[in-house]
């Protein structure tokens, strides 16, 4: 049997270093999992809760709007509510008590409900590419604010819009010719314009782009008597917009 001799200093350095090496403070566990993740007390509460109809009753039309423009806010900025949808659809169940009503288009790049950072049963959406109004559209919006409620008609159109660009053009093609037929009388307003009268102009279609909410608005006041009569009341406001689509802000029009 082989016995080692070991020097008696050696053995004491050695039960000193594995006795610091087992009582060193260990560093905290971090909530983090990497450099920019949130911690726990980081993380905004979901917001779980829908529109009562006390609440909506309470709302005015100057309050709906003042919404839907910090929502518009935090949609550019990035911050958007965290929301519990499922508790929402649930709670939504049995009732809808909407601030307002949102004719938009059919483009699938503007998510109008994020748009203004609205949840489930904040708003009602129409759409149809070209964001004009019809007959079926009216009668929707008559529904969402005399029949629901709703204290705010907002018409969104937007830049580099197809319809809009189909309108200038004189697109043929289905029955995407009549639809278009509705925005037809938004470039005639503009007959007398001395530029390039087509889509490769962006500036005409900037223009044609504008008053077609314009149009849009007027003839729902004229075609609606029920929604004129609230707006004449103070219990609606009719207003329109246009969504930028590099940035996703939306620039309130002056009538």
């Amino acid at each position: 049997m082989i016995r080692m001799s070991l020097n008696p200093l050696w053995i004491c350095c050695l039960l000193m270093f594995l006795f610091t090496a087992c009582t060193q403070e260990q560093p905290a566990a971090s909530t983090a999992t990497d450099s920019g993740s949130s911690t726990v007390d980081d993380v905004k509460p979901l917001v779980n809760r829908v529109l009562t109809q006390e609440e909506q009753a309470e709302l005015t039309p100057d309050q709906v709007l003042t919404l839907l423009k910090e929502g518009n806010q935090r949609f550019v900025a990035g911050t958007l509510t965290a929301r519990d949808h499922s508790k929402q659809v649930r709670d939504a169940a049995l009732g809808q008590y909407p601030k307002a009503v949102i004719l938009s288009c059919l483009d699938s790049r503007i998510p109008v409900e994020d748009v203004f950072d609205r949840g489930i049963g904040d708003i009602f959406v129409a759409r149809v590419a070209g964001n004009f109004e019809n007959t079926d559209i009216l009668g929707s919006m008559e529904f969402a604010c005399k029949v629901s409620g709703s204290k705010l008609v907002f018409v969104l159109g937007h830049e580099s819009c197809g319809a809009i660009r189909g309108a200038i053009d004189g697109v043929e093609l289905g029955n995407i010719t009549a639809m278009l037929a509705n925005i037809k009388p938004a470039v005639d307003h503009f007959k007398d314009y001395a530029g390039d009268k087509t889509s490769q102009n962006p500036e005409f279609v900037k223009m044609v782009t504008k008053q077609n909410v314009l149009a849009t608005i007027d003839r729902i006041r004229t075609n609606s008597p029920i929604l004129k009569e609230m707006e004449l009341q103070g219990d609606i406001k009719i207003v329109g917009g246009i969504y930028n689509m590099d940035t996703g802000e939306v620039t309130l029009l002056e009538e």
